[in-house]
């Protein structure tokens, strides 16, 4: 007989979520997730798989990324999560690009986390393609890994049900949480019932379902992104997760260098302000290229103006720009698709208690892949101690 009653209840089975079930079920706990969908389909499987602190502002989530790394690794040593250690590598396209992957250099190296800076020659003979009239040098982080964002989540929830116990009731939404007679009670859309000590809702974009008061002035946005995935380049191989510089003007950890004002005030072209676009490629373990991606930005109440189309426009713009870093074996684009998730304006997740021992965890922004399995731990850790 099904039991009733948990230890933890899950609301949303993407990274966020599926973490929080894994570090309470490796504790004991009896744990019960529920997913809405046949399976995530969301920010969770539409990514790049990149687990790369290097690119996360010093402090607390630089340390959940590295952390979660830790983590990801100790799982796929007793279960195949699809983690592949190949490193990641920034690549300047100028000279004040370079400056910062030096700054940067500087930084991790104080910090104790690995990083090399890489010549121009050097890199061109590591990364077969790359354009010599892009790259003026690179900065590498050998120890930062990459997961198959499409089976990765997945792969996890069969290893919990497989071997830590945890009981998966997919298709299932969830209509109500709350919290009666020392517990929270949680409803579901055909009228079952179920009970637990704690509950976590990770419900991702979904905001119309669960305390929508909660959310009504919470400065949350949608982030609408797109990308793409090339057929296979079986002879051809690009190890890790490859940015270039308009990624070094993105990414949290270079506002720390001294020259990040510098960099700043230099002109960028305004179709990838227009597009908040950056250049990024990983090559799948089938020898596909993802290549991504754009930034589009709506507030949660008015989702509807984004739209539900992918853009031409940007797929093309991406592309010229990817064409100027590297050759390719070829380009032929055999997916697209835009990927959807949520961050909050005001902090780095929204983190609130609906009531007492149920926990709305959500707005990770993009952060979701490389520090998810370290913020869930924290969170089972502040309700185990």
């Amino acid at each position: 007989m099904q039991p009733k009653h948990f230890d933890l209840i899950v609301v949303g089975a993407g990274v966020l979520g599926s973490f929080h079930a894994y570090h309470a079920a490796k504790k004991g706990w009896k744990v019960l997730m529920i997913e809405k969908d046949e399976k995530p389909a969301d920010a969770s499987v539409r990514n790049f798989g990149m687990i790369i602190p290097s690119g996360m502002a010093k402090g607390e989530w630089k340390e959940y990324g590295r952390r979660s790394m830790e983590i990801y690794r100790s799982i796929q040593s007793s279960f195949d999560i699809t983690l592949r250690a190949n490193g990641s590598i920034y690549l300047a396209s100028d000279n004040t690009e370079a400056t910062l992957l030096e700054e940067l250099a500087a930084i991790n190296e104080k910090d104790g986390y690995a990083c090399t800076l890489v010549s121009k020659e050097d890199c061109l003979l590591q990364y077969p393609g790359l354009r010599a009239s892009y790259c003026q040098g690179g900065l590498y982080f050998p120890d930062e890994i990459t997961v198959e964002p499409n089976r990765m989540v997945h792969h996890l929830i069969a290893y919990m049900k497989e071997q830590l116990g945890l009981l998966y009731k997919s298709n299932t939404l969830v209509k109500s949480v709350v919290y009666q007679s020392d517990r929270a009670w949680v409803e579901t859309g055909n009228g079952e019932q179920f009970s637990s000590n704690y509950v976590v809702i990770c419900s991702g974009r979904e905001f119309k379902t669960l305390y929508p008061s909660l959310f009504a002035n919470a400065g949350i946005e949608l982030v609408k992104l797109q990308m793409m995935q090339t057929t296979p380049m079986p002879d051809y191989e690009l190890k890790g997760s490859i940015f270039g510089g308009l990624s070094i003007r993105r990414y949290e950890s270079f506002r720390e260098c001294p020259s990040f004002e510098k960099l700043q005030a230099a002109q960028i072209e305004s179709r990838f302000k227009k597009w908040g676009i950056h250049v990024l490629f990983k090559q799948a373990m089938d020898g596909s290229m993802i290549i991504g991606d754009s930034h589009e930005y709506a507030p949660i109440d008015q989702t509807d103006s984004l739209g539900f189309e992918y853009k031409q426009v940007i797929e093309d713009i991406i592309l010229q720009e990817a064409q100027r870093m590297i050759r390719l074996p070829h380009w032929n684009i055999a997916k697209t698709w835009n990927g959807y998730y949520t961050q909050s304006k005001e902090q780095d997740i929204f983190r609130e208690y609906a009531d007492t021992n149920i926990l709305v965890l959500t707005a990770i922004g993009g952060k979701g892949m490389t520090a998810s399995p370290a913020v869930a731990e924290k969170t089972i850790s502040q309700w185990t101690n």
